[in-house]
């Protein structure tokens, strides 16, 4: 059953632009930046691109020096990441990032990192579907959703191409979520696939989709933007362009999730077992 709506509307911030390869500290800071920009515009919650903080950069992430290091508790304790813990204290804004992730097992994870309104860092969400080589030999698949509750808002996780799966999406709405959180790194010539599969997820699922992407960057790995926050039926309530830094705002409805919720049932009519069992039929 859909979850009981949220007390209060809240704002929420998709976030593009383009990291420096292997600059944590420097992409930290320039994260910091943009999380300020968002607390700006009163967001509460942030979603910046995936592997933000190192760069989506293969070459570049080869280095373990891109990787941040958790704790046995999902804890980051990392002075690169100074500013942007502040910025999110100073601002009030919930940071969700993407970032490479050593935990104490010695997996590497692409991961969406959640930094607080205090400040602290923790990995929220390891990515569980890696798309093509690079991602497949740099890094380990994760092993579970995760659903993220800000100011009574529940928000699943995503990266990337989590969210081409309608099965990843559905979790989370079974998991009672309100929305749907992408930290994502489309390349030019997607803009097709981009634009749909997230306005998919949101009218799948009558949930809200925040979907922030990496941008610009040289050859091979030229970014196509196109950050965007839909509605419970799949329209763009915010949309940045394909090209340049952005941070575009929305701001998140009860009564509007409510209405949708209630004018399009498929979470309440989806049957037990869909699809099966399956008769075959020659004609």
């Amino acid at each position: 059953m859909p979850a009981p709506l949220p007390p209060a509307p809240i704002t929420v911030a998709a976030v593009q632009a383009e990291p420096v390869p292997g600059d944590v500290a420097g992409n930290a800071a320039a994260a910091a930046a943009l999380v300020a920009e968002a607390a700006g515009r009163v967001a509460r919650v942030a979603v910046l691109p995936e592997l933000f903080l190192p760069a989506y950069h293969p070459p570049a992430l080869a280095d373990p020096a891109t990787d941040v290091h958790a704790a046995a508790d999902g804890t980051v304790a990392d002075p690169r990441l100074a500013p942007l813990s502040a910025a999110a204290r100073a601002g009030g804004v919930v940071a969700v990032v993407g970032a490479a992730v050593r935990h104490p097992d010695g997996r590497r994870t692409c991961s969406a990192l959640i930094v607080d309104r205090a400040g602290g860092v923790t990995v929220g969400y390891d990515k569980q579907h890696l798309w093509g080589p690079d991602e497949n030999s740099l890094f380990t698949p994760g092993a579970a959703g995760s659903t993220l509750t800000v100011d009574g808002w529940r928000f699943g996780l995503g990266v990337c191409y989590d969210g081409c799966f309608p099965e990843h999406g559905r979790a989370a709405a079974e998991d009672s979520v309100h929305g749907y959180l992408c930290p994502s790194g489309y390349l030019a010539g997607s803009e097709h696939r981009r634009d749909l599969y997230y306005a998919a997820r949101a009218l799948d699922n009558t949930m809200y989709v925040a979907f922030a992407n990496n941008v610009d960057g040289a050859q091979p790995w030229r970014f196509n933007g196109g950050a965007a926050v839909y509605d419970p039926e799949g329209r763009p309530l915010a949309r940045a362009a394909d090209s340049g830094s952005a941070v575009v705002t929305a701001r998140l409805l009860p009564a509007e999730l409510d209405r949708v919720r209630t004018a399009h049932t498929m979470l309440t009519d989806r049957l037990p077992g869909q699809g099966g069992p399956r008769r075959a039929l020659v004609a």
